[in-house]
């Protein structure tokens, strides 16, 4: 049984760290991964002229192996298929990947398949910025949604009704997996861009960051440059903790807090802007 393949079992548990980790781990050289509730395993081939680089990547992000196996060669991408469910908000929305079947769940239906990019619906902040976009008139709106990752806040936006949504991320992993996910649910209303920064050339009546909070706080002014009066500016990847510091930069009278809600230990938070 010839062993092609390098385990490194991952004890991490933490959805977003995950997703992160994977993005990672990605561009080093891994080629599968498989998540349980114990943690994350990632698969490299053996020999590998990158063999130092996961190790590159884990110490960047104080993460260390626990255990280092030699496995045979698997379909790793069957097998995580095999794991992927479906996210259902019943009677609203479904999101499932390209290999689901459909779901008939009697309201929107998103077709996300994630490769290296953050956004499948099952995390927490996901999920409460996706109920607030069903709750949010977005009829005939401009949207938009900076670190688009799989662009699944996005393209719910256009099934909402929006008519223009510029999405951002600055990985271009992300920027092919966005295109991919915005022609599988023909999306024709959404400009993805490679960016690290908020072009401030336009303005928008809605503004997304699911991302987290170092980055919301070093993008505040510009999130307040690009919302037209009135525009609401809908924010997550952020920790319950971290909303006094958000609530602290986004004062009155420039912005007005509309709602926000915690999930576990996740949150997100609504304002509206108040320019003139």
């Amino acid at each position: 049984m010839a062993h092609t393949h390098l385990r490194a079992r991952i004890a991490e548990t933490d959805p977003a760290r995950i997703d992160l980790l994977i993005g990672h781990l990605a561009q080093a050289g891994f080629e599968g991964f498989q998540v349980d509730d114990q943690g994350l395993d990632a698969y490299i081939p053996t020999p590998d002229p990158q063999v130092d680089q996961w190790r590159i990547a884990l110490h960047a992000l104080d993460i260390e192996p626990v255990l280092l196996e030699a496995v045979e060669e698997r379909n790793w991408n069957a097998e995580w298929e095999s794991s992927f469910q479906p996210v259902r908000i019943p009677g609203r929305l479904s999101v499932r990947a390209a290999f689901h079947p459909p779901v008939d769940d009697g309201g929107i239906a998103l077709v996300i398949t994630p490769k290296m990019s953050f956004g499948t619906g099952h995390h927490d902040t996901t999920v409460l910025m996706m109920e607030d976009i069903l709750d949010t008139h977005m009829e005939g709106m401009s949207v938009l949604d900076f670190g688009t990752g799989t662009a699944i806040l996005a393209i719910l936006a256009e099934k909402r009704g929006a008519a223009r949504i510029l999405a951002l991320d600055n990985d271009p992993w992300c920027i092919t997996n966005a295109d991919e996910n915005r022609q599988a649910n023909d999306c024709r209303h959404i400009e993805t861009r490679l960016a690290d920064a908020i072009p401030t050339d336009e303005t928008f009546d809605i503004v997304l960051a699911n991302i987290n909070r170092n980055v919301i706080l070093q993008q505040a002014h510009a999130f307040r440059q690009v919302l037209k009066p009135g525009g609401r500016l809908l924010l997550s990847g952020l920790l319950a903790e971290d909303l006094p510091d958000i609530r602290n930069t986004f004062t009155p009278p420039t912005f007005a807090e509309a709602s926000h809600a915690i999930r576990n230990r996740w949150a997100r938070i609504g304002f509206l802007c108040n320019t003139e």
